[in-house]
């Protein structure tokens, strides 16, 4: 029959054969390995030289006259391996010895020399095992822990450079100093801008650039969920709220509690929600759809719109308070046409990454004129359509060069930057109007004050270039 693998090594010092021999036969019935030592000066050097195998020291309190004790050799041993379980054997203990070893110098357990030493021993060994398994637990909890943490900031970096904002154009500059200095502050806030300018990047710079970058970025479509379903969308229902409510569901708000609710094209919410949506905002507390308990949460609001909200509340398609208190702040992120130095950036940016996320798609080059040709096209659907066009064209290149006839009818045929004097001016009128928008944070009394225009010349360029049109 084979022996059964032993549970470690424990160090024996005692100066008595007899004392030595007795203890080792309990330990060995225990299942341990034992070592021998028979002063105390013998002892410090064994646990020095074989530290990393000794799991206990057993020792004796009094070597005899004229040597060094067992008390000082404890405190030696303790100063080595404070970890390192020592269990006094004494003779002749008392009480005050014995809170002396364990309290003072830490000793594991203090064990008196007669008939009842087996059944201490046994119990001290029993004790040992059950803290050596909570180490060994410890131990494997914090590699684990430090392996879940280098993942989840692996994961992290990876979130924050898929939002991260891309580019040097002063436009820019501005929109990330706003969204850093509103980061920490605990408010709504509402972003514009036309389809594909980064409304959803932008939120996410607030999100992770603040206080709350370690809590969830949770985000909701609101133009892709409709009617009833947005309601268990964002606030969730419990099991046979409707037919279909198999199950609880857990809604985005209950998700994002700590961190911050994205809320895109939340000018395409209906008007008979809103008033909930305005309510969760102000009093941070819903119920889900069926349920009655009270659920409250701590989220930050950010919406995003590219919509004329202020003409929806005119129409009554949008409720006024809850636009005011989305509004603590605007942040209006410009088109890409008003910051084309951005544009040859923003390729580069997206060539390295198709090539990281994609290995196997050979490296492309873009000819000079090319690069000229997307810089002088106007994108009416911005950086989302820039960053289409380019791994588009990418792929197709197959590794070669990308030259002017492998460019999409829409850019070699749509609008260009205007050559023309009228044209120029044309564009510089319109462009001036949307400036004006942007630093009015949409209120178009204000636009007008900041352009020196009367408010019905505003208007005048405000139709003519079909600003109040949801397309731009």
């Amino acid at each position: 029959m084979p022996e059964s693998p032993s549970l470690g090594k424990i160090l024996v010092a005692d100066d008595q054969p007899e004392v030595r021999d007795y203890v080792t036969k309990i330990l060995e019935k225990n299942g341990f390995e034992v070592a021998h030592t028979q002063t105390a000066e013998e002892t410090i050097e064994r646990v020095r030289r074989d530290r990393d195998s000794i799991r206990m020291v057993i020792l004796d309190l009094d070597f005899g006259p004229d040597k060094m004790d067992g008390m000082a050799a404890l405190e030696r041993i303790k100063s080595l391996l404070p970890d390192l379980p020592v269990v006094m054997l004494s003779g002749k203990g008392t009480i005050q010895i014995a809170v002396k070893a364990i309290k003072d110098h830490k000793a594991f357990d203090f064990i008196e020399k007669d008939t009842a030493t087996e059944e201490r021993l046994d119990a001290c060994l029993e004790r040992a095992r059950h803290d050596w398994e909570v180490m060994a637990e410890n131990r494997r909890l914090k590699v684990e822990n430090a392996t879940l943490k280098h993942k989840a900031d692996y994961f992290e970096s990876r979130i924050r450079n898929r939002y991260r904002m891309v580019g040097k154009a002063d436009a820019l500059r501005i929109v990330i100093e706003k969204a850093e200095k509103l980061a920490s502050v605990p408010r709504s806030v509402l972003i514009r801008g036309e389809r594909g300018v980064g409304k959803e990047i932008v939120a996410a710079t607030i999100h992770y650039a603040g206080n709350r970058a370690k809590k969830p970025f949770v985000t909701v479509n609101c133009a892709a969920v409709t009617g009833t379903l947005i309601e268990s969308e964002l606030f969730g229902h419990e099991k046979g709220a409707f037919t279909g409510a198999e199950s609880r569901r857990v809604g985005r708000f209950e998700m994002a509690d700590g961190g911050t609710l994205f809320l895109d094209e939340i000018g395409n919410m209906a008007s008979e929600f809103q008033d909930k949506i305005l309510r969760v905002i102000e009093y941070q507390e819903f119920e889900r759809i069926g349920g009655t308990e009270t659920i409250k949460v701590d989220v930050r609001v950010i919406g995003a719109t590219n919509a004329n909200i202020e003409e929806m509340i005119e129409k009554g398609q949008f409720r006024a308070d809850l636009f005011d208190r989305l509004t603590f702040d605007t942040v209006v992120v410009p088109p890409i046409r008003e910051r084309r130095e951005d544009i040859p950036v923003l390729i580069d940016h997206f060539t390295r990454n198709l090539e990281e996320k994609c290995p196997g798609i050979p490296t492309a080059t873009f000819d000079k004129k090319v690069i000229d040709a997307l810089v002088d096209y106007t994108w009416p659907g911005n950086v989302r359509q820039l960053k289409n066009t380019v791994e588009r064209l990418i792929f197709a290149a197959d590794g070669g060069e990308i030259g002017l006839d492998d460019l999409p009818p829409e850019v070699v045929d749509g609008e260009k930057e205007p050559v023309g004097f009228h044209e120029k001016v044309e564009r510089l009128e319109r462009d001036l109007i949307s400036k004006g928008l942007r630093d009015s944070n949409g209120n178009q009394k204000k636009a007008s004050e900041i352009l020196g225009l009367t408010y019905d010349q505003f208007r005048h360029y405000y139709r003519k270039f079909g600003l109040s049109k949801k397309k731009d």
